[in-house]
């Protein structure tokens, strides 16, 4: 069986795309990144989907001190998405991140001979991340295929994005089909018991399972 790296980060997208890419044949090894995001429970939550769905997983401790981001840096308040621009880039863009990821990513794909990287990157229903964008993953796959060993070798490592261009509730609508266990996951900016229902991430989520006219289940038997 081909053998792919997932990046998973406990979100909605990450485990729609770790179930896809079992549906396309692939044994996926999950990569989850512990990073100093605010809370470690994205985290907990990847490990519970990565189990539920009886893949292995390594989770990647890094550190990023030099923080940029309100998802690194406590102080920094997170933004309401009703509060900037479209065109804005909000605060909780962490400087690199996909790069850096992918990086890690491709890594331990040559090392285990892999041949693709599964991210669930959106450019639809998004914060306006530029490494969420169409134009910079065919840009790395050209630097991956100058730089890598499998590159040089003609076996380049493919990035498949596969929800690049589709909106939350196509995303949710196709996790719904491979039975996505939602329940598991986890896209709040800030941890607790219950999703804020305020942070640009969380109104991402419900206008989602809104526009699909069925109540996410994270929000089920909530008083």
């Amino acid at each position: 069986m081909k053998k792919a790296i997932v990046l998973l980060s406990g979100g909605l997208d990450s485990a729609t795309i770790l179930y896809y890419a079992k549906t396309q044949g692939f044994d996926p090894y999950c990569l989850v990144f512990d990073y100093g995001q605010r809370h470690n429970k994205e985290i907990e939550q990847a490990k519970k989907i990565a189990k539920n769905a009886k893949c292995s997983f390594e989770v990647m401790k890094i550190s990023l001190p030099w923080q940029g981001s309100a998802l690194l840096n406590k102080k920094m308040p997170l933004p309401n998405r009703k509060l900037f621009k479209a065109n804005d880039i909000p605060s909780t863009y962490v400087p690199a991140r996909n790069i850096i990821f992918l990086s890690f990513a491709v890594s331990f794909s040559e090392a285990i001979g892999a041949s693709a990287v599964f991210i669930g990157a959106n450019a639809i229903d998004y914060s306006g991340y530029p490494d969420c964008r169409p134009d910079f993953f065919k840009a790395y796959e050209k630097v991956l295929a100058k730089g890598l060993k499998s590159g040089i070798q003609k076996k380049p490592i493919k990035i498949i994005t596969p929800l690049i261009d589709k909106t939350k509730a196509q995303i949710i609508a196709m996790g719904l089909e491979l039975k996505v266990p939602y329940h598991l996951t986890w896209s709040c900016y800030r941890g607790g018991a219950r999703p804020c229902g305020k942070c640009e991430s969380c109104s991402l989520r419900q206008k989602g399972f809104d526009t699909l006219g069925i109540v996410d289940p994270l929000l089920l038997n909530l008083n």
